[in-house]
């Protein structure tokens, strides 16, 4: 069996019309990185919400782009398999908008570097900076590229 589920919600923003096609290109991620099982969320949401959660979690009272908050347990499932509950990817939407703007990119490759970056994260992953130099952030590029330009927003 291999099942992968992700799941969207929105707080404080409106379902954005591309929010169902970003769920399916993090299901392409999680191939990509040949999991199994896995069950993530992702939940896309204003400055306000993220900045909360970022003070809250990090200590650092601003808005970010992305958060990813691993839960890492195991759900027993139907025929004594399980699914692996990885945890939740919560992204600022104004952040993409931000981003984009400031990289000189379109707002769907941010949008897809911003999910990849956080299921990263839910895999065990981390970065003690952003330069490009760091393992998980070269990875993440190479994803990028590799997955290819899939049209979400």
């Amino acid at each position: 069996m291999n099942t992968n589920e992700v799941f969207y919600s929105m707080i404080g923003i409106d379902e954005p019309s591309w929010a169902q096609r970003s769920a399916d290109y993090a299901l392409s991620v999680l191939d990509a990185l040949e999991k199994k099982d896995w069950q993530i969320s992702l939940t896309f949401c204003d400055d306000d919400t993220i900045q909360t959660l970022n003070r809250d979690y990090r200590h650092a009272d601003s808005p970010t782009d992305v958060l990813s908050f691993v839960l890492g347990e195991y759900e027993p499932i139907e025929g004594g398999e399980s699914i692996y509950l990885a945890g939740d990817i919560v992204i600022s939407i104004p952040a993409i908008e931000r981003n984009a703007k400031e990289y000189g990119i379109g707002e769907d490759e941010e949008l897809r570097r911003l999910i990849i970056h956080g299921i990263l994260h839910l895999s065990g992953m981390s970065h003690e900076d952003d330069s490009p130099d760091q393992p998980m952030l070269i990875l993440q590029e190479q994803l990028l590229k590799t997955l290819g330009g899939s049209v979400i927003i």
